[in-house]
């Protein structure tokens, strides 16, 4: 043993092996007992950003470089050693220091993220993706200059070699340049900002957006799955932002229900007299007769004849009192928001009474009950103005029909024998 450790090699491998336990030794104090204590001064600072360069490792990695420069600074004591291996050292330390940089820039930008996500302009202006822009271009340099190092030439070779490689660059970063540009668009024009709700029926996505990347946007859909679609493509494709509704503080209501025309009828004083009666519809009745009254004075009207004369039906008054319900609903927005009850036109499926309004809460569940909750009411009051909802026969209508002829009650007489 004593023989072999005599020879140069010997000795040169021995110092190589104690430079590499030196090296360990060092990385372990930086990392065990510096790093321990700067995540501990940063817990206890006040500061927020301290914190965040502590979440994103960024002391932990620069905590690297300290090896690398203990194994370039000391292969200097080694004696003897040949030249092409102390250059291979050198270059390889030189490696370790550009790498372990590149590794804690990137996590600088990380806790960069972090740090303006916890402003109020995070949520209109995401930066995730020209970060990763940035974090592309490190690595891209740090490559670069960990190839130049190791074979030992000068990177502006390398550099002027790209030109010819230009179309091959395209070719392999062609996602990345299309999701540049498009992150830069969609950043100018504010067409999405996190917790936005945004549809794109073409992509499955219905939901929230939850990250805006460089490459991707991810949206949490509200089966709370999560789907994730290139950022180029909200340039090339149209989808529906629901922002504005948001924004608004009103959620639209547009649902109609349909009437049977043959329940369509004229009221007559009787009914007239006890609508009036219904605070709702008081002020309403009351200038209508008034006017429909003067206009019956006017000409030679025969009272008796509907074509001569304006009477009040129960379908116009029902759309009155529908409105007057609405506008006096504590959920419902009236100055500034369009209200409006009208028909469509009729089909097969009765007549169509569309009601278009907008409540004033937004929260989804609140909203989807609020809606209920009018559609409950009206169409219990369907039958107090002699109005029969549509619908289509159903089987119970067919087997009470069924026994209603057996038993001899659908017989009627529809025709006469000529005398």
């Amino acid at each position: 043993m004593a023989e072999w450790l005599s020879s140069e090699p010997a000795r040169t491998a021995a110092y190589l092996v104690g430079l590499g336990v030196v090296s360990w030794v060092v990385y372990a104090i930086t990392n065990w007992i510096l790093v321990a204590a700067m995540r501990r001064a940063a817990a206890r600072s006040s500061n927020t950003w301290d914190d965040a360069f502590a979440s994103a490792r960024v002391f932990r990695k620069l905590a690297n470089i300290a090896p690398a420069l203990t194994i370039y600074f000391g292969v200097e004591v080694i004696p003897n050693l040949d030249d092409d291996v102390d250059s291979l050292v050198r270059r390889l330390a030189v490696s370790g220091v550009v790498l372990a940089t590149a590794l804690a820039a990137s996590s600088a930008l990380n806790a960069l993220n972090i740090i303006y996500s916890q402003t109020e302009k995070y949520r209109q202006r995401p930066i995730k993706g020209y970060l990763q822009v940035v974090n592309i271009v490190i690595y891209a340099m740090a490559a670069l200059a960990i190839v130049a190092t190791l074979l030992d030439k000068s990177p502006w070779i390398f550099v002027s070699g790209i030109g010819a490689l230009a179309a091959v660059l395209l070719l392999v970063f062609k996602d990345t340049i299309l999701s540049l540009v498009a992150s830069v668009q969609i950043a100018s024009n504010d067409m999405i900002q996190l917790g936005d709700w945004i549809e794109m029926p073409q992509a499955g996505v219905d939901g929230d957006v939850i990250d805006v990347a460089l490459h991707t946007v991810k949206v949490q859909n509200w089966d709370k799955t999560i789907s994730t679609v290139p950022t180029y493509k909200f340039i090339g494709e149209s989808f529906k932002n629901w922002r504005g509704m948001s924004d608004s503080g009103g959620r639209r209501i547009k649902r109609a229900l349909n009437l049977d025309l043959n329940s369509i009828r004229f009221l007559n004083e009787g009914e007239v007299g006890r609508l009036e009666r219904w605070a709702l519809l008081h002020t309403y009745l009351a200038e209508k007769s008034a006017d429909i009254a003067e206009h019956n004075a006017e000409g030679s009207r025969n009272p008796e004849i509907n074509a001569d004369i304006r009477r009040l039906t129960n379908v116009g008054t029902f759309r009155a009192y529908v409105v007057a319900y609405l506008k006096a609903h504590p959920k419902i927005h009236e100055a500034g928001y369009t209200l409006i009850v009208r028909q469509l036109a009729p089909s097969a499926s009765g007549l169509p009474i569309e009601i278009y309004c907008f409540s004033n809460d937004q929260d989804w569940t609140r909203y989807e009950g609020i809606q209920s909750d009018i559609f409950d009411h009206i169409f219990a009051m369907v039958p107090e103005f002699g109005l029969r909802l549509f619908q289509d026969p159903t089987g119970a209508d067919f087997t009470r029909l069924s026994r209603e002829v057996a038993s001899g009650k659908g017989r009627t007489a529809t025709s006469t024998e000529p005398a």
